[in-house]
């Protein structure tokens, strides 16, 4: 089963969070673009942009966080943070 954890925060507290699931057949880092695309739904939020650090640091340790400039819009929260629980 794959799982991950998306958390919304603010000043260190965690304002939002959600779990998000996926049991198909589909590649890793398909079910981890589709996971955001569902936890960013779930929190009305626009999809954040993948920078380099974000792909690296999410590669090396399985978790990275997007900040405002990884979003189009303005966000009220210090960062989105995903982090892997599980993998198949």
């Amino acid at each position: 089963m794959f799982r991950m954890w998306v958390k919304i925060k603010k000043d260190n507290h965690l304002l939002a969070d959600t779990v998000i699931e996926d049991a198909s057949d589909a590649t890793r880092t398909k079910k981890v673009l589709t996971g955001l695309e569902e936890a960013c739904r779930r929190f009305d939020l626009s999809v954040p942009i993948w920078l380099n650090a974000n792909i690296k640091e999410f590669q090396r340790i399985a978790k990275t966080r997007f900040r405002a400039d990884s979003f189009i819009e303005t966000i009220d929260f210090d960062y989105l943070e995903i982090h892997m629980i599980e993998e198949d």
